[in-house]
Order: structure tokens, then C-alpha cells, then sequence
């Protein structure tokens, strides 16, 4: 027998409601976080899966020597099979384990001390193309990350301010607001032009989110203070980098530029409105 009650959850008040948090995630470091006040911290990032690859090779391996399940020829597996994959998800599952409760600690402990806290809106679909990086990416668990704060943050009485995907948080220099053009994943140290400052770069993009907290008030989107003067942003800095090709199948229309019916009625319906039409 199972039942499910309703209890009812007073609001958690912060320890620092009027301080607000910039978090920079990535994959050396797994956040770095900086507040309003200027303080500075690092959560290392604590490579569960990397951990367990080995163990994981050989239960693999273990796995594969036996006689496993073929649906083709109506194979059922061997008890060996049974038992070895026990064993490798056993592995998979302590990993998971483990992630989930190191997510859990630093999202509950960052919702309890302030009162503002200013994430990016990362796109983890596309970086999981990243054949390099989608397997360090996956075990860090950005997307939930973002989804604990969300709904922590609503639990303890504070906001969540999401910075647009396009805000260059990491090309921004944090004291005097001017922006490069480029800034490659392989430099980690950001050097400005224009102030001289030198900075870690994550720690330099935290700075920017953490000001995010204060745009609706000073108007401004960066670290630097509101009396600095303006400096132009160069073309391109708030945009992509890196130009991507359209794929072939990405092309509406058949070969000679002939589209389909379907694909015109969609193309209609999709492109908007510039003035209200008029029945006769």
C-alpha cells in the first residue's frame, strides 16, 4: 500500500538576500562563482564518470564475451550475460548516484546564501556536438544544474536571473566594459585592451553575470561602473564566431528550386504578418 500527502513548506530565508551571484560553469573548473561583493569562488569539477572509466572497461568487456540477447533469432541470454551486465549497470549507476548528490549540495548550498542568482542560458544540445567535449560536458550536468537553481530558488523565496544566450559574459572585461571581438576557449586568461586588466577568464565572465542582478537599476550589463565611459563594441562581439555552414538537408525546395506544396504552405505560415488582412 502507498499514499502521498501535501505538506505545507514555510519559505527558507536566505542567509544574504541582497547579494547577488554570478555562476560560470565549464568543464576544468565546474563552477566559479562571484558575487556582488566581489568574492571570488571555485567548485572543482568532480569527474565522476572519468573515475569509473576503467572500471567500466572491464565490466564491458565482461559483457561482451558472454552470450547476450538477439531478438533477430530469438536468442534469450545466457545467465553469465545476466550477471555481467548486472554488474556494469551497478557501475553506471553509482555514478549517477554521485553526480546527482554533488548537484544537489552545491545547488542548495548557493539557494540558501543569496538572494539573486544569475545563470547563462547554455545551449547543451549543440555543445554536446562537441565530439571532444560532450563526454566531460554530459557528467558535469549543466541543464541540471540550471533546472535545481529554478526551482530552489523559488522554494527559498529568491529570483533567478537567466543571462541571454548571446551575452558575451566571457569577452567583457569586467573593469572598464569594453568587448573583443574574439576570444578562443584556449586562452584562460583574459587581458584588456583598454584598462590593462588581467584576470582569469571565468572568473572574469562570473564578474559579468553577478552585474546582470543590477541591469535594471544602473541600466548597465557589465562589471564596470556606471560612470565609466562607454566604449564601442566591435562588430561581431555579441554574435557567434564562428560562421556555420548550411547543410544540404537543411534546403527547402527539391533540386532546380522547386519546393513542394507542404513545404510553401509552411513557409507562408511561418513568415510573419507585416499588416492585418483585410476580408472581402
Amino acid at each position: 500500500m502507498s499514499f502521498q500527502t501535501e505538506v505545507r513548506r514555510d519559505l527558507v530565508r536566505v542567509a544574504r538576500p541582497g547579494v547577488a551571484v554570478g555562476i560560470d560553469l565549464g568543464v576544468k573548473t565546474l563552477a566559479v562563482m562571484a558575487d556582488s561583493t566581489g568574492e571570488i569562488r571555485e567548485i572543482p569539477n568532480p569527474r565522476h564518470l572519468d573515475g569509473a572509466l576503467k572500471q567500466l572497461r572491464r565490466t564491458s568487456r565482461a559483457v561482451s564475451r558472454r552470450r547476450g540477447p538477439d531478438r533477430r533469432r530469438g536468442q534469450k541470454p545466457s545467465r553469465r550475460w545476466e550477471k555481467a551486465n548486472t554488474a556494469r549497470n551497478r557501475v553506471h549507476h553509482r555514478v549517477a548516484n554521485l553526480r546527482e548528490d554533488a548537484l544537489h549540495k552545491l545547488t542548495t548550498k548557493v539557494t540558501a546564501e543569496y538572494g539573486t542568482v544569475v545563470v547563462e542560458d547554455l545551449n547543451v544540445a549543440g555543445m554536446l556536438r562537441n565530439q571532444r567535449l560532450a563526454r566531460r560536458i554530459a557528467d558535469a550536468g549543466f541543464g541540471e544544474i540550471r533546472r535545481q537553481l529554478a526551482y530552489k530558488t523559488r522554494r527559498n523565496g529568491c529570483r533567478t536571473v537567466a543571462a541571454d544566450r548571446w551575452f558575451p559574459s566571457s569577452k567583457t572585461c569586467s573593469g572598464c566594459g569594453a568587448v573583443k571581438a574574439k576570444l578562443p576557449l584556449h586562452i584562460r586568461t583574459y587581458a584588456c585592451d583598454g584598462c590593462g586588466l588581467v584576470i582569469d577568464r571565468d572568473a572574469n565572465a562570473a564578474h559579468n553575470l553577478a552585474a546582470l542582478a543590477a541591469a535594471a537599476v544602473t541600466g548597465t550589463g557589465v562589471a564596470a561602473d556606471q560612470d565609466t565611459p562607454k566604449v564601442s563594441k566591435p562588430r561581431g562581439a555579441d554574435q557567434k564566431t564562428r560562421t556555420t555552414r548550411r547543410s544540404r538537408k537543411a534546403t527547402a525546395g527539391r533540386a532546380g528550386g522547386a519546393a513542394l506544396p507542404h513545404q510553401r504552405q509552411t513557409e507562408t505560415r511561418d513568415r510573419p504578418q507585416a499588416e492585418a488582412l483585410t476580408l472581402w
